[in-house]
Order: structure tokens, then C-alpha cells, then sequence
């Protein structure tokens, strides 16, 4: 949600350009970045990482399904001699529709192997079952924040609901700390709830890299507290897995969305020092009194240029409300905030 630098002009080191300009670009022998458009917002684009090996292709995530970004998979795929039909998997990072609808759709088609966090299995299942349901599942998370005007608003944005085709179940459930062989290639996949429950990264600590997805990202902090269903510390959750991660190897990047990094100590301590900043940003958002989440975040600066909460567009607004929760609720696990469940959302106050 906030930046720590800006993307407008991150250019990667493996081109020699803007990070999400297009081609298959060259990170490692044998590793290929590729970015893909996406429909939204100021990410640009997301990277999707190619492996070769002697039986075929395993890739990092597959991208949005949208067909700007299959035509541009195929061109780039095609452009280092290699294909659709050559993709004999999918490690996808996390369950957003940016990381996880392209691998799903290609998987089913080609018959590659989709591996997926087993965490994230509740969001796919309250995806599948979107039409019994009575309302935005978000809007009761903004109205527990105290962000009833938001929640309303939110549960009276239309969409057409889930493709089934789009959000199926993977084929394999990752499930805690293991290996994977990949070719000749030995990948730790390592669980790093967070941004999502079931959020996975994968070191190739031999080769030094770091397929990152959205848990360490270069230039921008990812979201806390958009997930559904809830959890009860989703920035508690977060932070543990950046120390995870910190305790390995200092790796090159390979995030999802952004330029390649070159280090991941380096990255990982600057983003536990801007939470550590942010949580004190919001025990001062409670200075003068018992607050909702809403209220905190109305008070906080948004992105790197400290944009004010009400120069946020309804989105984002949203997103704003949830991480801000987020922050208060490990203030309160930290035994420096107290919490009160009420009519009007969850109230905190200094302890």
C-alpha cells in the first residue's frame, strides 16, 4: 500500500530497461523473466519467471488471465524457443487472480502440474461458492474496522462472479517448509503467510536467487489485511516470515512485481523498519482517544508521497482501512493497545 521508492522508472538490471517493459529476459542461466501485463492500478505489469530443465518448463506464477497477457506469454515463450505445451508445471507464490488465473487456465489445457499453499484453500473454496453468497465478504471486515459508509459502498460493486475454469483447485497443495526439485535445480519452498495465508517463496540457494512473489518486493510494500477469510494477525503473520527469510542466505530478488534486487537482508530489514514505524504512526493515531481502525487511517499519510486518506480512491481507501487494522491488532497482541468489540467496529485504545 505504501511505497518506499518509486516504480515509475525502476529499471531491471537483467535489461537494462523499465522493469516491466516486454521480453524474456535473461536472470540466471536457465532463468527467464517475463512480464506480463495487468488491468489495473500502478503495478504495471507482474514478472513471471521461467525455468528450464531437461524434461521441460516449470514457471513462477502464471500471470492474469486476461488475453493481452497469454499472447504475450506465448510471444516471449516462443522467442526462447519454447511453448505452451512445453510447460510441465506451476509454483504459483499466492492465490491472487495477478499470480494464480493464467497458471490455473494453462494448467488445465496443457496439462501441467498447478502447486499451490494449502492456506490458501479457504479463499478458493468462499471463490467457488461466490454465488451463495449474501454480500461482498470485504464489506464485513470494513464494517468490523468501523468503515460502515466503505463496507456499503463495497457490497454494491457489481462483477460477474468467480470462472470456475479460472479459480480451480491446483492440482497439488503445498503444504509447510520442503524441497522441490526442479530439473537439476533443488528449490526450498518456504511458507511466508502474510500478504496471504498460504503464501509460498522459493530459494534456489545454490544459484543465490530468490523467486520472492509478493512477500519481498523491491520498491513498493505489499498489502496487509486484504484477505478473506480473515486472519488474526496478518501483520504479526508477516513479519515472522520476513525474519524467516532474513535468517537465509542474503539472495538476489526475483519479485513479482518490480525490478531484480540484490539483496534480500537488505530489503527484508528496510520493510520490518517501516512497519515498525507504521505501528507507531498508528499507537499516536490514538492519542486522543478510543478509535476505529477507519479512524486511525484517516489520520496516517498513504503511498510515498503521504497522501491524504481522502485523496484515495474507494479501493484503496478500503485497503488503507484493513492494513491500519492490521497494525492495531498487533499493537494489541504487543499488550500496548486494547481492543472492544461494539456496534459500530472493533474500538482501540492505549493500554
Amino acid at each position: 500500500m505504501t511505497s518506499s521508492t518509486s516504480t515509475a522508472h525502476a529499471v531491471s538490471p537483467d535489461s537494462g530497461r523499465h522493469w516491466s517493459d516486454p521480453g524474456a529476459w535473461p536472470v540466471a542461466e536457465g532463468i527467464h523473466r517475463i512480464p506480463l501485463p495487468l488491468p489495473m492500478d500502478g503495478l504495471k505489469a507482474i514478472n513471471v519467471y521461467v525455468i528450464e530443465g531437461d524434461d521441460g518448463l516449470t514457471l513462477i506464477d502464471g500471470g492474469w488471465a486476461i488475453p493481452e497477457a497469454r499472447e504475450l506469454l506465448d510471444t516471449s515463450l516462443r522467442s526462447i524457443g519454447s511453448g505452451f505445451g512445453d510447460i510441465r508445471s506451476f509454483l504459483v507464490t499466492h492465490v491472487h487472480r495477478d499470480h494464480y488465473t493464467m497458471a490455473r487456465l494453462l494448467g488445465t489445457e496443457y496439462g501441467a502440474e498447478v502447486s499451490l499453499g494449502i492456506d490458501e484453500r479457504p479463499a478458493l473454496d468462499t471463490l467457488l461458492a461466490a454465488a451463495d453468497l449474501t454480500e461482498n465478504p470485504f464489506a464485513q471486515v470494513l464494517a468490523m474496522a468501523g468503515a460502515r459508509e466503505l463496507a456499503e459502498a463495497w457490497d454494491h460493486v457489481g462483477g460477474e462472479l468467480p470462472d470456475p475454469a479460472l479459480w480451480g483447485h491446483p492440482d497439488v497443495w503445498l503444504d509447510g517448509d520442503h524441497e522441490i526439485g526442479v530439473g537439476r535445480r533443488t528449490l526450498s519452498a518456504v511458507h511466508t503467510p502474510g500478504h496471504t495465508p498460504g503464501h509460498f517463496v522459493f530459494a534456489d540457494r545454490r544459484a543465490g536467487l530468490l523467486f520472492a512473489g509478493d512477500h519481498v518486493l523491491p520498491t513498493i510494500t505489499p498489502s496487509i489485511g486484504f484477505t478473506f477469510p480473515p486472519v488474526p494477525q496478518p501483520l504479526g503473520d508477516f513479519m515472522a516470515s520476513l525474519t524467516k527469510v532474513r535468517s537465509l542466505p542474503d539472495l538476489r530478488i526475483l519479485p513479482a512485481h518490480g525490478p531484480v534486487a540484490p539483496s534480500s537482508h537488505t530489503r527484508v530489514d528496510e520493510l520490518l523498519d517501516f512497519h515498525e514505524t507504521r505501528l507507531q504512526q498508528s499507537l499516536a493515531g490514538l492519542a486522543a482517544g478510543p478509535a476505529t481502525a477507519y479512524d486511525v487511517a484517516r489520520q496516517l499519510g498513504w503511498t510515498r508521497h503521504e497522501r491524504t486518506f481522502d485523496s484515495l480512491d474507494l479501493s484503496n481507501q478500503g485497503m488503507a482501512t484493513m492494513e491500519t487494522k492490521a497494525h492495531l491488532e498487533l499493537l494489541v497482541a504487543r499488550g500496548q493497545v486494547a481492543r472492544e468489540e461494539t456496534s459500530t467496529g472493533v474500538l482501540f485504545t492505549t493500554a
